[in-house]
């Protein structure tokens, strides 16, 4: 079995084609991929922004077909369609309970969970996953089963940066109709925030980037302006009179990013954070400004979603042509190819790169 490796912080990855599973948990299912996309978040690991242990198989943004399910899988079988969710929605625990399914108390078991094996040695997968391989297992509440007809090899990438962007406008920013709207970076899940922006009924939809190709692709999903951050003070004025925009959305994860999408804002408008920072990264505000802006300052983990129900929604509106995945793919590749892959997506060159297992 052939899989993508991450042996430690900032080294390349190892393509093994000696990699095996563990034998199948009463609650799990055995899963293989037909396509991966290749999310920012995987590069988050590499550079150690997102805590990881080595050695790990990486890949979180995944789809394929099941194997075969465990003893206690009741609602999933063998030859299903899954799209693969880094957070389980297992439905019983508090947050689930609560109606918060993105904060599920299984992700911790989950990732604590190696699934691989590599010279006999247990190996985790990265967020419990490891979608970079040609087979995994995942908890049976991890795998989302779809429709037979749904291509694969399309929707991996509702996986995560769909689900976190689309999720992000509609269930945590919760945009309104004939709202302006702020998206900072237009990266998967940037361009994924700004489709959900227009998806939810927003009037004006500016998109900050550094890249001039990504800003003509944001033009393409929906945004109705485009900028580079140092003329975003210039475009505020000329969308909202100077006043602030209703939403704003950090999709990059960085300090600066996350203290100007706050002041992008309006008084009394909302900054969603849903780009993902170094631990020890700190962002300062002041204790009066936070009282006197009467903004609304909030974090976005998987879009807010439960992707036992957004998932569907967001493939009922892709067969409805209101969502546009098909021209999110940039290039396709084989696990071969993953580290070219990386290269592109931290140039700026690619909205998202799939990697084609079939």
């Amino acid at each position: 079995m052939k899989a993508a490796l991450l042996k430690g912080l900032n080294e390349p990855l190892e393509i093994r084609d000696d990699v095996e599973l563990v034998e199948l948990g009463a609650n799990e299912v055995h899963v293989k991929i037909v396509s991966s996309g290749v999310c920012h978040s995987d590069v988050s690991a590499q550079n150690g922004t997102i805590p990881t242990q080595f050695p790990s198989v990486l890949g979180h943004e995944g789809a394929g077909i099941i194997q075969e399910v465990g003893d206690n899988v009741e609602r999933l079988k063998a030859g299903d369609k899954v799209i693969i969710s880094f957070v389980p929605a297992c439905m019983h625990c508090n947050p689930c309970l609560r109606g918060q399914s993105y904060l599920c108390a299984d992700m911790g078991p989950m990732i604590a969970t190696p699934h691989f094996l590599i010279d006999g040695k247990p190996v985790h997968g990265f967020s419990g996953c490891g979608t970079f391989s040609d087979q995994i297992i995942v908890p049976a509440s991890a795998a989302v089963k779809v429709d037979d007809d749904i291509p694969l090899d399309i929707v991996s990438l509702i996986g995560c940066g769909v689900t976190t962007g689309v999720g992000a406008s509609i269930n945590s920013a919760r945009v309104t109709p004939g709202s302006s709207v702020v998206v900072f970076g237009c990266g998967g899940v940037g361009i994924s925030a700004i489709q959900g922006a227009r998806i939810a009924g927003a009037a004006e939809i500016l998109a900050v980037d550094m890249v001039d190709s990504k800003l003509e692709m944001a033009k393409h999903f929906g945004a109705t302006h485009v900028c580079k951050p140092d003329d975003l003070d210039g475009m505020k004025t000329q969308i909202t009179g100077g006043e602030g925009f209703d939403f704003a959305i950090e999709c990059i994860g960085n300090p600066a990013t996350i203290r100007g999408a706050y002041d992008a804002a309006r008084r009394g408008g909302s900054a969603t954070i849903v780009g993902v920072g170094r631990m020890e990264q700190m962002v300062q505000f002041s204790a009066f400004e936070l009282f006197f802006a009467d903004k609304q300052l909030k974090g976005s983990m998987y879009g807010g979603a439960n992707v036992r129900v957004f998932m569907p929604q967001l493939l009922r509106l892709w067969k409805q042509g209101k969502l546009d995945l098909e021209s999110m793919v940039s290039k396709r590749m084989k696990v071969d190819d993953v580290n070219e892959a990386f290269r592109a997506m931290q140039e700026g060159e690619v909205i998202r790169t799939v990697l084609d297992f079939a």
